[in-house]
């Protein structure tokens, strides 16, 4: 297990060498649980988080809570008069979950 946590590691802090979040661009990072995906806003040049979401929603499958996150942490970017993201997918691979959270988000109106 522990080779295991050190290969995430190092591809969390490959993608987080190349990405950024700024006041006008944020970055757009998910975390991905058991039983639900969490989504923030985050600023990394003043180290601020501007808004989250949680995927809190009974009798829904994982994939469809994921989607409407997307759309509700689109909602609260759109309401800061934010319109462009930069995606972390926080070393996770671009399918299912992460992939309905991030289409939800565009659905909703953010550009990345």
């Amino acid at each position: 297990m522990k080779l295991l946590n050190n290969n995430k590691k190092r591809i969390k802090l490959k993608i987080r060498g190349k990405i950024s979040g700024t006041e006008s661009k944020p970055r757009l990072t998910i975390f991905r649980s058991n039983k639900f995906v969490y989504g923030q806003l985050i600023n990394d040049s003043l180290a601020q988080t501007l808004g989250n979401i949680i995927s809190k929603v009974e009798g829904m499958a994982k994939v469809n809570a994921s989607f409407e996150a997307g759309k509700q942490i689109a909602k609260i970017a759109l309401d800061k008069n934010i319109k462009e993201v930069v995606f972390d997918r926080n070393g996770y691979k671009y399918h299912g979950r992460v992939k309905s959270f991030a289409e939800g988000a565009r659905e909703g109106g953010l550009k990345f």
